[in-house]
């Protein structure tokens, strides 16, 4: 009597694969293309199946456990949502980003995977100027040279380049506003960077704790956010003004 056991036991499995095609039978399929790590799938699935169900699906495919998994499409894949819900159809993209930073988007060079991993750092909410990429050059203090700052006042852009300020190698960096070009010039030691006010995506900037009247402040110069240029320690009253000009909000005080 051993092999009918024997056999019950392997029944189980082959019919929920049996099942599980037959199911989806009657259902809609949308084809996807799944790219995680450099790696493309062409998957079909079921339309009313949930974001959770996918991930199960991209474990089987990757190795990568749906706890590690970040999805993306148009945003964060939500677990609980049907892909019909989320206007998913046929040839979408769907991002996968594995556990390990490296991984994230294929970035190119380490730098840029260091700044992927201080961002996702930073995505728990942790104020920026306490973070380890931040605290380095924080906690060389504030340059001798420094700008002197002004509590509660805006100001327009000064007419002379802001200096002053460390990069976040620590080196001395300063910018220069050459309105009638459009550009901004970022200028070090080494050399400097023209950019196009255009071609800057986003401007964030948060206060430097126990230094209130000075900001941090980076500059989006790519795609994404590991593409930050961090400046420090800027005058107060001059981070509106510099966002509005680079991001083309002309605001009159």
């Amino acid at each position: 009597g051993r092999s009918p056991g024997g056999e019950e036991r392997r029944d189980p499995p082959q019919a929920s694969v049996s099942n599980g095609g037959d199911a989806e039978g009657g259902k809609e399929l949308v084809e996807l293309k799944v790219i995680w790590n450099k790696n493309k799938y062409d998957v079909k699935f079921c339309l009313d199946s949930t974001g959770a169900e996918l991930k199960q699906k991209i474990h089987s495919l990757t190795g990568l456990p749906p706890a590690m998994q970040k999805v993306m499409f148009k945003g964060l894949l939500p677990e609980e949502k049907t892909l019909r819900e989320i206007k998913v159809t046929n040839g979408a993209k769907i991002m996968v980003v594995g556990s390990t930073i490296n991984d994230v988007l294929a970035v190119n060079t380490p730098k840029e995977a260091a700044q992927q991993e201080v961002k996702a750092e930073e995505n728990k909410k942790e104020p920026l100027c306490r973070q380890k990429q931040h605290r380095k050059v924080l906690d060389k203090g504030k340059p001798d040279d420094v700008m002197p700052s002004v509590k509660g006042v805006q100001e327009r852009l000064p007419t002379v380049p802001l200096s002053g300020m460390y990069n976040k190698s620590g080196g001395k960096v300063r910018l220069t506003f050459k309105l009638e070009q459009d550009q901004l010039w970022i200028g070090t030691k080494e050399r400097t960077e023209k950019l196009p006010m255009g071609s800057i995506k986003n401007v964030v900037s948060e206060p430097i704790e126990g230094h209130e009247d000075y900001h941090m402040m980076a500059f989006q110069l790519g795609p994404t956010e590991a593409s930050y240029y961090w400046v420090y320690w800027v005058p107060t009253q001059y981070v509106d003004a510099i966002k509005d000009t680079v991001l083309g909000k002309w605001q009159y005080f």
